[in-house]
């Protein structure tokens, strides 16, 4: 096999959740890996998001309970909540006498794309340069609230948010995350769909973590995967977070 380089970086890249109190993010260094990380791959060049850029205490009180109150909003340096955004490119359109037809859903999902695109970019470049970064998988639990908070217009929809700084200097960086192999996850040509000996290999792993033995005891349940569907993500909560979130899709025009 070729010589391939940073596969340790990723394999053991990590979450960071608690932040250094005493060494901040400094603007020109947000603005320059926002600025590199711009040059993430687009959907026709079009660069369709924005970021909000979050460091007042204040403001940071507010969005903590639609992020669950997790303590890492709080505590970092500095919350990015990353945008599906048409309005900007809308109005180019207008100004530049051309008729933008973007108000429907795949415009949505192309703009979608591109912020995951660009959110991903800056994860990495953050910690190349040694600064960590928490996802929160919350945005769309309360999307209407957050877009509500940070005023976002219409045509702009919050997708994603990362908390991001520097390592708190007793803890450091977290041990990576178990992932399943990725035998799990290429298929070659063709879908080869997953028999009950693939599955019980692929998660025979993380099954077996003590880790995941203890959420399975102290959720009082008989299987790991019993606590992501009953505890993680029932089904009535992702029913109700869907329809929050295509109300706020719409709402937004698309």
């Amino acid at each position: 096999m070729e010589e391939l380089k940073y596969l340790d970086f990723f394999k053991n890249r990590s979450t960071l959740r608690r932040y250094s109190s005493s060494k901040e993010v400094s603007d020109a260094a947000l603005e320059a890996l926002l600025e590199a990380a711009s040059h993430a791959p687009t959907t026709g060049n079009m660069q369709l998001y924005s970021v909000v850029a979050t460091r007042d205490q204040e403001m940071k009180e507010r969005l903590a309970p639609l992020h669950f109150n997790q303590p890492t909003v709080k505590g970092c340096s500095v919350m990015l909540t990353f945008c599906a955004d048409l309005r900007r490119f809308e109005k180019w359109c207008e100004e530049r006498k051309a008729q933008p037809g973007f108000r429907n859903y795949h415009s949505f999902i192309t703009a979608l794309i591109d912020t995951a695109l660009f959110g991903q970019q800056f994860v990495t470049l953050a910690e190349l340069n040694g600064i960590g970064s928490c996802y929160l998988g919350t945005v769309t639990y309360n999307a209407e609230k957050i877009a509500e908070v940070l005023e976002l217009p219409d045509r702009v929809v919050p997708v994603i948010c990362l908390t991001v700084g520097y390592p708190d200097e007793s803890t450091g960086f977290a041990p990576a995350s178990d992932r399943i192999p990725v035998e799990g996850v290429l298929h070659k040509e063709r879908y080869k769909d997953y028999t009950k000996e693939d599955i019980d290999l692929l998660f025979e792993y993380k099954e077996n973590l003590e880790e995941s033995k203890g959420f399975v005891k102290e959720n009082g349940k008989e299987t790991l995967a019993q606590v992501f569907t009953d505890i993680r993500y029932p089904g009535k909560m992702n029913e109700e977070v869907s329809e929050s979130f295509a109300r706020l899709v719409r709402e937004k025009g698309f």
